[in-house]
C-alpha cells in the first residue's frame, strides 16, 4: 500500500512540474521591446528574421536550361572538401555526346577564384593518377573533379569559374 501512494505522489509531482513548466515558458518567451513600443501582431521581431543559413545555393533557370541544352549537364556544385584543401567540382550527365567535352583527357580543367587571383588546377598524384574521372560519361551518373587548394585561399562562400577547354560555368559559389 506505501509503494502505490509513493509512485501516485510521485506521478503527481512530476504532473505539477511539467505544467508549471509548460505555464512559465510562454510567458517568459516574449519580452516587451527595450524602448516600450511592442512589435505589430502577427510580424516577428527583426531579430528573428536571421536568414536561414543552410539553403542549397541555386542557379538561375536560364544558367540551367543553358548548361543542360548546350553541355548535357546539371546540377553543377562546387564544395570545399577535406577540411578545404580539395575543392570538389561536380556535375550531372543527362547527355552524354554533349558532355564528352568535360571527361576529355586532352583538355586541363581549371578553377578560377577571380576575386582572390587564384587559379587551381587538377593534381596528379603518383600512384593514383588525376584527381578527376575521365571516362566516356553516361547518361543519368554523376561526375567529379577534385581541385588542389593548399594555403586554403578559395573559401566556402567564395565565387568561382570552372573553365574545361570551351566549357566554362561562371559564378559558382563554393559550399
Amino acid at each position: 500500500m506505501a509503494k502505490n501512494q509513493e509512485s501516485r505522489f510521485k506521478i503527481r509531482l512530476l504532473a505539477g512540474i511539467l505544467a508549471s513548466s509548460i505555464l512559465v515558458l510562454p510567458a517568459g518567451a516574449q519580452s516587451p521591446a527595450p524602448d516600450g513600443t511592442t512589435a505589430p501582431a502577427g510580424k516577428p521581431p527583426a531579430a528573428a528574421a536571421a536568414p536561414f543559413r543552410n539553403q542549397p545555393v541555386r542557379m538561375a533557370n536560364r544558367a540551367r536550361a543553358y548548361y543542360g541544352m548546350v553541355w548535357g549537364v546539371e546540377s553543377l556544385s562546387v564544395k570545399a572538401v577535406e577540411s578545404g584543401e580539395i575543392i570538389r567540382f561536380s556535375f550531372h550527365v543527362i547527355d552524354a555526346d554533349k558532355a564528352k567535352t568535360l571527361n576529355d583527357k586532352r583538355v586541363d580543367p581549371v578553377l578560377i577564384a577571380p576575386e582572390k587571383g587564384v587559379k587551381l588546377v587538377v593534381p596528379s598524384l603518383e600512384q593514383v593518377g588525376m584527381l578527376r574521372q575521365m571516362s566516356t560519361p553516361v547518361e543519368g551518373k554523376s561526375y567529379w573533379m577534385a581541385f588542389s587548394n593548399s594555403g586554403r585561399l578559395v573559401r566556402r562562400g567564395d565565387r568561382v569559374n570552372v573553365v574545361i577547354g570551351q566549357f566554362h560555368a561562371d559564378n559558382l559559389e563554393v559550399e
